[in-house]
């Protein structure tokens, strides 16, 4: 052998010498000496303190996920037990406390500062996670004083057997989990079980799920199996899917379950203002992907339901710098009516206790006095829009395809239109709440149309109810923060006309209207009585509405409505003048008053008055000053006859005052 092979043999032969005493003097020294040298390394890369105070032991593994050269590089597995995971300084005690800690340190990066824990198992761990009001964090590592050049990075976390407890300042959360692990042999990737109990946003909280067993912090697109089940407040939330970047709760592709006593009661959960509603549930996809405010998310596809009516439809928030954004379409193609009371406050007590809220409606008065939530309108915008197909309530009223686009815009509401066909013909109203207003400023501006009286009551009998129709117009404005409020603060002017229809005590019971059915059967006993023409013109002025003119011209009588309804005290005061066109009402000479309450109205005689018999006179002096206004709601079709229409032409063209009896009748307000 030449002198240079032997040179090359012993080199190679002390070189793999010098490797196999390294590794036996790694193999069998006491590592339990390097933690002061540990622990110090990570408490400079953290800022935390960091301890082992248990024993600490070394193993070498083959490394996952590298290739070429760095594949050789065996990386150290320690075994920690009794370590304890420090807080910053402006927190107290430790984050993290386990029995025993597991950890892989990646060798290479060392040489350039970086502390890479590729996986970290805790058994038995404690773990304490907080949150202040100004955003900061104890679960987010580094050093924040800069005095450290070194960097920690944690990829992957598998817990086992522990609790973890979060106490959250800006979800204003108290919460503590306890972790299991769950029977390995099953195969559908689930390996932790957990139970929560606390407080959310100052409600109970409690629920369980499932999870997996390994949580990663760093691959984005690892799919992180979870199924849960939480109870908040009185709202119970189902998901099951996949998290697949923890660190950030985002993007999610969940199939999401909600249900509660109230869509109000998501406000503390999620943030988003949505209204008062019956018991609702619904289900669908929820999927979405983090951003700088807050992220993109849709609830796509969901269907549930609300009180008796069905929902589905689509919903996408947006987070935007301010505000974020509320879109999408829902729809009902059975809409119960009477599911649409919670939305102003106008449902049954039970109901109102249901859904928690705190209002009691006092006992003698009819308009809703629950307030309105402002202060939530400005913490999201929303474009929504609102379809309901087929709309049923318990008197039979026809209205069909209810649609109405729902703005919210910077604390300002606006339902731009509220449609609904109805009997033949449509109503179409435009709201606007402006919510920056203390009390609430609001307008209505609404045109009813073409609402055939056969059609609004099909449950008469044919010759109950003729073809006239029912056109209307309102424009009122108002302040207030309830409907009580607001309609007791009311300006501005309603007008209607019926054109050939028929009243009677049944078809006024099947609209609901027991004050009306009192009144007819008073006139004219229990009997139908064909309409020729009833025109009304109301002046709204703060909360009192006073009849201008208010005419209903029937085949036995014309009939002449004067006085006021108070608004704001619920109270009526209005008289009722028939005058007969022939001997049919001679037992009733006198007027008619409506008094008493919305809650309780009274109908009673005036025995003292004798009622004029000047009939179309009294009515033609009484539309004379509005007639002009009421014409355009007069329209009628080829080859139809309007009693409203020659009516309110002859009050234009001639006409003819009320005499000095009837006149200070009218102004004295009864």
């Amino acid at each position: 052998m030449s002198r240079g092979a032997k040179i090359a043999l012993y080199s190679v032969a002390g070189v793999v010498a010098a490797l196999a005493l390294g590794v036996a003097l790694l193999l069998n020294i006491d590592w339990n000496r390097a933690k002061p040298w540990i622990g110090s390394h990570v408490s400079a890369a953290t800022d935390r303190a960091f301890a082992i105070n248990g024993k600490l032991a070394l193993t070498w593994h083959a490394p996952q996920g590298e290739q070429g050269w760095r594949a050789w590089v065996p990386w150290p597995r320690l075994a920690a037990q009794d370590v304890v995971f420090g807080n910053p300084p402006w927190a107290d005690g430790a984050m993290a406390r386990a029995r025993e800690v597991t950890f892989s340190i990646s060798p290479l990066p060392l040489l350039s500062k970086r502390i890479v824990i590729p996986s970290l198992a805790l058994d038995a761990p404690a773990l304490s996670l907080q949150r202040l009001q100004d955003g900061r964090n104890n679960w987010t590592f580094g050093s924040k004083s800069g005095n450290s050049e070194w960097q920690f990075e944690l990829q992957r976390l598998i817990l086992n057997k522990g609790t973890v407890k979060l106490r959250d300042a800006i979800k204003h959360a108290t919460l503590k989990a306890d972790i299991d692990t769950l029977d390995e042999a099953g195969n559908d990737n689930y390996r932790l079980g957990w139970r929560v109990a606390g407080t959310y946003n100052g409600e109970e909280v409690s629920g369980q799920g499932r999870a997996g067993g390994v949580l990663s912090l760093q691959k984005q697109n690892l799919q992180y199996p979870v199924d849960a089940s939480v109870r908040i407040g009185r709202t119970t939330i189902d998901a099951k899917g996949t998290l697949t970047d923890p660190r950030q709760l985002a993007g999610l592709d969940l199939q999401l379950k909600i249900s509660s006593v109230s869509m109000a009661q998501l406000y503390p959960i999620i943030g988003v203002v949505f209204p008062e509603t019956r018991p609702f549930m619904t289900e669908g996809r929820l999927h979405g992907s983090p951003g700088p405010h807050g992220g993109n998310w849709v609830y796509e596809n969901f269907s549930g339901k609300m009180g008796a009516s069905d929902l589905s439809g689509n919903l996408h928030y947006r987070a935007r710098e301010g505000r974020p954004l509320l879109e999408g379409t829902v729809a009902s193609n059975l809409l119960n009516f009477n599911d649409l009371s919670p939305l102003i406050g106008a449902d049954s007590a039970a109901s109102r206790a249901e859904r928690g809220s705190k209002t009691v409606q006092p006992p003698n008065k009819v308009l809703p006095v629950e307030s309105f939530r402002t202060e939530r309108w400005n913490s999201i915008d929303a474009d929504v829009q609102f379809t309901g197909g087929r709309i049923v309530r318990k008197e039979q009223l026809p209205i069909d395809d209810l649609v109405t686009r729902i703005h919210l815009r910077d604390g300002v509401i606006s339902l731009a239109p509220l449609k609904f066909s109805i009997a033949g013909g449509n109503l179409v109203s435009n709201i606007t709440l402006n919510g920056r207003s203390k009390p609430v400023k609001a307008e209505l501006k609404l045109s009813a149309r073409h609402m055939r009286l056969k059609q609004l009551f099909p449950t008469l009998q044919s010759q109950q109810a003729t073809l006239g129709e029912v056109n209307g117009d309102a424009a009122l404005t108002a302040s207030g923060n309830s409907v009580a409020e607001l309609l007791a603060t009311s300006d501005g002017e309603i007008k209607a006309v019926i054109n050939q229809g028929t009243m009677s005590k049944l078809l006024l019971e099947k609209m609901g209207l027991n004050i009306g059915s009192i009144i007819v059967t008073q006139l004219f006993g229990d009997k139908p009585v064909q309409i020729n023409c009833a025109a009304t013109d109301f002046i709204v002025d703060k909360g009192i509405m006073r009849a201008q003119a208010f005419v209903v011209d029937t085949d036995d009588a014309t009939i002449h409505v004067a006085g006021n309804v108070n608004l704001a005290k619920e109270q009526l005061a209005m008289t009722i003048y028939p005058d007969s066109k022939g001997v049919r009402l001679i037992s009733l000479r006198s007027p008619l008053h409506l008094d008493g309450t919305f809650k309780k109205p009274k109908v009673g005689i005036d025995k003292g008055t004798v009622a004029l018999k000047a009939g179309s006179a009294i009515a033609l002096g009484a539309l004379a000053p509005v007639a002009a206004a009421l014409i355009p709601l007069v329209n009628v079709g080829p080859g139809e006859k309007s009693e409203c229409g020659v009516l309110l032409a002859q009050a234009t063209a001639k006409p003819v005052a009320p005499t000095a009896s009837r006149k200070s009748e009218t102004t004295s307000g009864r």
